[in-house]
């Protein structure tokens, strides 16, 4: 059988894919399909550029899904879209309880079943927790069974809801992406423009797009776990919910971090217009 995506890969002038890391990984055998070594043979060609968001879309300063609208400057009404999102859910309010938000594709390539095996230790932590979602009927089942056995806690949305995903991104304090592979990502771009701290597997676009603050305290605005495992993942939101509860002006300088972000498509069009000028003028290799 003739593999049309190899022979596009041997006579391209340049191989684009959407993150740094993610044309990393692909040299190796665990991600690159068969084709690991011919990529390793063509990394000079290889370039790794992140996907963009459409902040016009995804933007609390102006965004018509949910209840009131905030930015850095002023987090009021964040506080505003927890408590809305939390009677749209049924859940109750819990002073001082973070609110973890989930919104995913229910396969086994977004770490679920991670979650599922932490769920008694996440709950041991003042948090409570939102999915939305749909996919593969057993993991849609392993979710239902969540919020089934602890209602007080838990709240699952089987559905595809573009509304409620924009009000869980608002209402949300931490957000929750423990996938085994990530090419780039976009909810993690999402939380991060909505002030809602990410705790990501450190892996392709998600490894590109957080900064861990607890490896670089002044630069952070999220949380990187690996391996993708239960122990490191709990690491991580165990780290996250102790400065959530007791150092909040950490969390607020972390939080408007992650709101100073600039993950616009013009960003990425400008890294994609500088490669092609390189192709045009002829320096194939820069």
């Amino acid at each position: 059988m003739v593999n049309f995506l190899k022979g596009g890969i041997v006579f391209s002038d340049v191989i684009t894919t959407v993150s740094p890391t993610y044309a990393r990984e692909i040299q190796q055998p665990e991600f690159g399909c068969g084709l690991d070594g011919l990529l390793r043979e063509r990394a000079g060609r290889l370039r790794g550029i992140l996907n963009g968001v459409d902040y016009g879309v995804w933007h609390p300063s102006h965004d018509q899904h949910i209840p009131r609208n905030y930015d850095s400057s002023d987090l009021r009404g964040k506080a505003i879209c927890k408590r809305a999102l939390l009677k749209e859910m049924g859940l109750p309010q819990r002073k001082g309880h973070a609110l973890l938000g989930i919104i995913s594709r229910l396969v086994e390539q977004k770490g679920l079943d991670i979650i599922d095996k932490a769920l008694e230790s996440i709950l041991r932590l003042p948090v409570q927790l939102i999915l939305l979602g749909t996919g593969e009927p057993p993991f849609e089942d392993m979710c239902r069974k969540w919020a089934l056995r602890h209602p007080q806690r838990i709240a699952v949305r089987i559905a595809f809801d573009q509304g409620l995903a924009h009000r869980i991104q608002a209402g949300s304090d931490i957000y929750l992406m423990p996938s085994r592979y990530e090419p780039c990502g976009l909810n993690q771009i999402y939380s991060l423009a909505y002030g809602t701290i990410p705790i990501v597997h450190d892996t392709g676009g998600l490894a590109d797009t957080v900064v861990d603050i607890r490896v670089h305290p002044t630069a952070g605005t999220g949380f990187k776990f690996a391996p993708c495992c239960t122990d490191a993942f709990l690491d991580a939101l165990h780290a996250a919910a102790a400065m959530y509860a007791s150092q909040r002006r950490l969390w607020r300088a972390m939080v408007r971090r992650a709101m100073a972000q600039d993950f616009s498509w013009k960003r990425a069009a400008g890294e994609y217009a500088a490669l092609y000028r390189t192709l045009i003028d002829g320096d194939h290799n820069t």
